[in-house]
């Protein structure tokens, strides 16, 4: 990677301006006029209103009606830093992207401005426009310069891709001094709340999002399929598997949606296993978690348990089976009217039949689902299922009474994903059951009349899923 570049050339750089020991850009008059010429002009760019702001001014004007009177300030956020003076890859603030629709190529520290001072609500996107030829910034400042950042479309441009009025980012302050700076942001507990509830039911845009994120997930899902004789040769086979997936994320979208579970064995029982440094063997499972997000910033999140040679032991099987009965039965009562809070309820109580019946519970299975109780929840911990859409858990600032306790709606978006986790040292279950981990999740859309498996074309059943991995595997 190219150091940044910088105005001077200094031979007598200080160590307050460190940047120009690395600098070796000439700033005579005779280089700036050779740099500034000689250039074609660029064609004029084609742009086509982006599908979104079918609804996003819709959005915006449910965020005016809810904070009349005031301006609201929604800020894409800066880069971050990765370390020293590179950055990690862009994305904006979640709430930016709903509310304009610009998602992967937002220009970074870009902000939206909702005055709803007035009857007439006007929205404004500000933004730092690219240093073009006509300056000398254009191959001298790496934050702006066409030289570094590439062209990237006017101010005009981006006001007809996303359907609104845009103004440089030059002009910001003076705008904020022209209100006295009296303005609320996402810090604003009750803005931070309302534009996350305002994701909980999602319109066409954002479902035909999903879709594509599913769709490229299996395909992620296929790739790592495919790669699992190779992960076993390598010592570090978890790394070959978040790899290979990746590859699909970075050809079919964005980005990954969240960091690959890349859990083989015993790391299955570790719910956020991302070190994915372990051997893939032979005999054992591999649970995969795991999803592509878009460039409009829509994330998948699935999850597969595999069997690493292709096929499930007897034990591993039952297991399988027992999650599988617990995420069935939420697809079975899950429906507009049902509280999401109850799915849950339906998949502990298949827990903990499951763990009753194998002797592990200290009582009943009544005496277990007893709130005081809970004994079931030892092997599994975490909750049934998410919020899913711009965020791999969308929705997270909602109220509670809004989203896990709320009743189901058709346009809702969340997982269905039941775990049984058998730690290698645990003592209370069986031998032959310790180092074993089981997730299956799956993107779920509320209908009129109850759920639509999102990831169906990605298999759960065992057969099917031994059969898939035959087809795939390499």
């Amino acid at each position: 990677m190219s150091n940044d570049a910088v105005k001077t050339d200094s031979k007598s750089a200080t160590q307050a301006d460190p940047g120009a020991n690395r600098s070796r850009t000439p700033t005579s008059q005779q280089f700036l006029d050779y740099m500034g010429s000689g250039w074609a002009e660029n064609p004029a760019a084609s742009v086509t209103p982006s599908p979104a702001t079918e609804f996003t001014s819709d959005r915006r004007d449910m965020v005016a009606a809810a904070f009349a009177g005031q301006v609201v300030v929604i800020e894409a956020g800066p880069a971050a830093t990765r370390s020293n003076d590179t950055e990690y890859r862009y994305r904006p603030h979640s709430a930016f992207a709903h509310l304009t629709g610009w998602g992967a190529t937002t220009v970074p520290d870009s902000v939206l401005v909702i005055d709803a001072r007035d009857a007439e609500t006007i929205s404004t996107l500000f933004l730092r426009e690219t240093a073009g030829k006509d300056s000398s910034e254009f191959f001298a400042n790496s934050a702006i310069g066409e030289f570094w950042v590439g062209q990237r479309p006017s101010l005009a441009e981006i006001s007809q891709l996303l359907a609104i009025e845009t103004c440089s980012l030059n002009d910001y302050e003076a705008f904020l001094e022209s209100i006295d700076k009296k303005f609320i942001t996402l810090a604003h507990p009750a803005l931070a709340e309302f534009v996350s509830e305002l994701r909980l039911v999602k319109d066409k845009y954002e479902i035909g999002e999903m879709r594509k994120a599913v769709a490229a997930s299996i395909k992620g899902f296929e790739t790592v399929a495919a790669n699992l004789a190779k992960a076993m040769k390598h010592p570090r086979g978890e790394r070959i598997i978040e790899t290979a997936f990746f590859s699909q994320a970075r050809a079919e979208g964005h980005d990954l949606g969240y960091e690959t579970i890349a859990a083989a064995g015993e790391h299955a029982c570790t719910l956020h296993w991302i070190i994915n440094n372990g051997p893939v063997r032979d005999g054992e499972l591999l649970l995969l978690d795991a999803g592509v997000e878009m460039e409009s910033l829509y994330t998948a999140d699935v999850t597969r348990t595999l069997p690493i040679n292709g096929k499930f032991s007897a034990v591993q099987r039952e297991i399988y089976q027992a999650v599988l009965d617990a995420a069935d039965a939420v697809f079975a009562m899950a429906k507009p009217g049902v509280k999401f809070s109850d799915m849950h309820a339906t998949a502990m109580r298949v827990i903990a039949e499951k763990t009753h019946g194998w002797g592990f519970l200290p009582g009943s299975v009544e005496d277990s689902l007893n709130p005081e109780n809970q004994h079931h929840r030892r092997w599994m911990v975490h909750g049934t299922g998410h919020h899913l859409g711009l965020d791999v858990h969308d929705c997270a600032q909602a109220r509670r009474e809004m989203s896990m306790e709320a009743e189901l709606k058709p346009g809702m978006v969340f997982t269905i994903e039941p775990g049984l986790y058998f730690h290698r040292d645990d003592l209370l279950v069986p031998e032959e059951f310790r180092g074993i981990g089981v997730r299956i999740e799956d993107d779920v859309l509320v209908t009129e009349t109850g759920v639509e498996n999102l990831t169906g074309a990605l298999p759960r059943k065992v057969e099917e899923l031994e059969a898939w991995m035959a087809q795939h595997s390499a």
